[in-house]
């Protein structure tokens, strides 16, 4: 049996997107790679996340509809083990994103109103062992970024349209870890620091602004608990108080289209049980705090409660976990007066990986 068993890895399947880690997140950190087993590891995990987040104005007289649409995730990674001390990876994601759409042909104030953000980030990075407990991790991430942007608003004190459309930017940041384990007992207690990464772009007068994908640091921790049993879970914050997107040629940079008034800590607590040489089997609960922010009108959530549940198949040289979670989003309410309730989205996924 693996001294892991489903460790941190057991819902680690992309199925974490639609409100993981605040703001545009979709993807968590992906460092932990660095601890498979083997000489050489490579994964591929692919989700899709059918969100339902809609909102209404005037005591439920207008509506306005998904504002979300369904999206996919991928990551693929690779990690070598080159000796006993020292190991290497690579790990290609779409870390960040947006598609919000809202119904056109209705009364509210922004139908036909839509807003995308897509990204794809490649990380590189070397792990030392100082001991068979005490190890250290780091490396360079390159980052892009591009997005498209269209408001129409009816009634409002806005430009009545506006539209925005950025190339593709790429940014470099850094990727900082240290882990302390006990392989005895499964345990590992490891602490990533993700830096922020400024990407800048040119509004449509040709004037440049800068959005920052903000730092972050995310705290794995695991332990045995019984025989074939595994506590696991993790705490991340993220800076989202430094993200904005507020180009001068909208109102004059007075208002900015997109915002996080508040920096943001994700909870995720799971129990991993192995049934057989072959099966095992996890249950988590996820958790961001609702913290009772204004929200942007191309947001409509405020935190959430995860449930989720994932199988895993594996033999000594492959592996495959599948998944799904349940996200009760939280009540929102816009800088409109528009309030958000009762959404939820559902995330389902499946993470194949290879020994060799």
């Amino acid at each position: 049996m693996r001294k892991h068993a489903l460790a941190a890895t057991a819902l680690t399947i992309a199925a974490t997107g639609v409100a993981h880690a605040g703001g545009i997140m979709r993807d968590g950190d992906r460092s932990q790679i660095l601890f498979e087993e083997g000489k050489n590891y490579l994964e591929f995990s692919a989700a899709t996340v059918n969100p339902n987040v809609s909102g209404s104005l005037l005591g439920g007289r207008l509506g306005s509809g998904n504002i979300q649409k369904t999206y996919q995730n991928y990551a693929l990674g690779y990690k070598h083990q080159y000796n006993d001390k020292l190991s290497f990876a690579l790990i290609a994601n779409d870390p960040v994103g947006a598609d919000v759409s809202y119904t056109a042909g209705t009364p509210y104030p922004f139908s036909g109103s839509n807003a995308e953000v897509d990204s794809l980030a490649i990380t590189g990075l070397v792990k030392y062992n100082f001991s068979e407990r005490f190890s250290a991790y780091g490396g360079l991430r390159v980052q892009s970024l591009t997005g498209s942007l269209n408001i129409l608003t009816v009634g409002l004190p806005l430009p009545a349209t506006y539209s925005l459309n950025v190339d593709q930017d790429w940014r470099t940041g850094y990727v900082l870890g240290a882990a302390y384990q006990i392989p005895e007992i499964a345990m590992k207690i490891a602490l990533t620091y993700e830096s922020e990464i400024e990407h800048s772009f040119i509004d449509n007068n040709g004037t440049p602004f800068d959005v920052a994908i903000p730092q972050a640091f995310t705290l794995h921790a695991q332990s045995g608990i019984a025989k074939d049993t595994l506590l696991f879970g993790s705490v991340r914050w993220q800076e989202w108080t430094e993200f904005q997107i507020r180009p001068l040629d909208f109102l004059g940079g007075a208002v900015a289209i997109a915002s996080e008034p508040s920096d943001i800590w994700t909870y995720e607590v799971g129990v991993g049980r192995r049934f057989s040489e072959n099966w095992s089997g996890a249950l988590t609960l996820g958790y961001e705090e609702d913290q009772g922010d204004t929200v942007g009108n191309l947001s409509g959530k405020d935190g959430f409660t995860s449930y989720g549940i994932a199988m895993k198949y594996e033999t000594e040289s492959w592996e495959v976990t599948t998944g799904i979670k349940y996200f009760d989003i939280g009540g929102a309410r816009t800088s409109i007066g528009a309030n958000f309730t009762d959404n939820d989205a559902i995330a389902a996924g499946v993470k194949v990986g290879f020994r060799f």
